[in-house]
């Protein structure tokens, strides 16, 4: 016969099972016919005890002693203390004598408490690397594919009788994608390390916040090469410094609406189907700035929107795309800053494999310590120069 210890045992079990998770349907319903099962235990325990006294013959010596009191309620009570989740026996009870929570009066009995919530501050990268062409190569060999650019020939009129003119040659160039190893150390070269005791006892998934957090170094290092790396040591950016531009502000840093205009223009019309703006978070609020002499808006539907709802980033009825890494307009003369095309069509990134996380539990073993590294291959180049426009500021 199942006693009431054996009840309360089971009914921890399912506690520590679920220790740090939801309880699950199944699990649920056993804790509850437990405890149902116990209250019977209990209760059988009462009526076997009247019934020894029923049967207890009158006249008859018997020892009476300190009645035992029934524990069930101590059981119950103290098994809540330990769990925190209050059964049948107790969840009908109001405390008014309970235990402070000071140190001397019950407090040392009370775990610290901990919200389950980490705050991880953020900072935001990329933008560009969402628009342009991306391809993934299972190694990391130098790749080169054709591009040609016959743009300035056209066909001719010929009369009739007379020799055809000699055409143009095709004039063709290649664009070339390396893969440089980005790696999360940083300047330091040292890996991240994260003591034993952090891993054994956060309340938190430590590796997967370290693996997130490694991946997120080398993509904002990337974010930076795609949209100014210069080439050589880096990949080449889309609107990197050697770059020629399309279109120059007529009175830098300061951008004005015939700037916007003007660099509009000077995109060829082949490209203008999927065109969008790339341009850095400030470029972006000093071109909503822009007013007429009567300080209204020269952007109406910038302004407009954004009062009552989230601004919608349309500029000359094309998409903007924001990337911080891209320079920003007031960072002084001579400087690309801003583009304006088809940036599928105009820029790629390559990229080799999957990102790779090392742990290494061994070097620093007689720390204590695990160390933590990731990295990537992948490079960018641009690949149509046609497509977009870069201006400079």
């Amino acid at each position: 016969m199942r006693t009431i210890e054996d009840c309360l045992i089971d009914l921890q079990a399912i506690v520590d099972t679920a220790e740090g998770r939801s309880f699950t349907d199944d699990e649920v319903a056993t804790y509850e016919r437990l405890e149902l099962e116990l209250d019977g235990v209990r209760r059988s325990n009462e009526l076997r005890a009247r019934n020894a006294a029923y049967n207890t013959p009158v006249g008859s010596v018997v020892h009476v002693g300190i009645p035992r009191q029934d524990d069930a309620l101590d059981r119950a009570f103290n098994a809540y203390l330990r769990t925190g989740m209050p059964n049948q026996d107790i969840s009908g009870l109001r405390v008014t004598n309970a235990q402070s929570t000071s140190d001397s009066a019950g407090g040392y009995m009370i775990p610290p408490g901990f919200r389950q919530k980490l705050v991880e501050v953020r900072k935001a990268y990329g933008g560009l690397a969402n628009e342009v062409e991306t391809i993934t190569t299972d190694s990391g060999n130098a790749i080169e594919y054709p591009s040609l650019d016959d743009t300035a020939n056209s066909g001719s009129i010929t009369t009739e009788g007379s020799q055809f003119a000699a055409g143009a040659d095709l004039t063709f160039g290649t664009v070339a994608l390396g893969a440089f190893k980005y790696t999360s150390q940083g300047t330091g070269q040292d890996p991240l390390r994260v003591s034993v005791e952090l891993l054994q006892d956060s309340a938190f998934d430590v590796e997967g916040l370290v693996a997130r957090a490694l991946g997120t170094r080398i993509a904002r290092k990337q974010a930076a090469d795609w949209a100014s790396g210069g080439g050589t040591t880096l990949p080449f950016g889309i609107c990197h410094s050697a770059l020629t531009p399309n279109n120059v502000l007529d009175s830098p840093p300061t951008i004005d609406y015939d700037d916007l205009l003007d660099s509009e223009g000077a995109l060829d019309e082949a490209y203008t189907q999927n065109a969008k703006w790339c341009m850095h978070k400030n470029t972006w609020l000093n071109i909503r700035g822009i007013v007429d002499g009567a300080q209204r808006p020269l952007i109406l539907d910038q302004a407009a929107s954004g009062v009552a709802t989230q601004p919608r980033k349309q500029l000359l009825g094309y998409e903007v795309v924001i990337d911080m890494s891209m320079p920003e307009v007031s960072g002084g003369a001579g400087r690309n800053f801003m583009v304006f095309g088809d940036l599928r069509e105009a820029y790629v990134i390559r990229r080799v494999s999957n990102l790779a996380v090392v742990v290494n539990p061994y070097t620093r073993a007689n720390f204590g310590q695990v160390e933590y590294s990731a990295w990537e291959r992948a490079d960018g180049n641009i690949q149509n120069r046609s497509a977009y426009v870069v201006v400079k500021g």
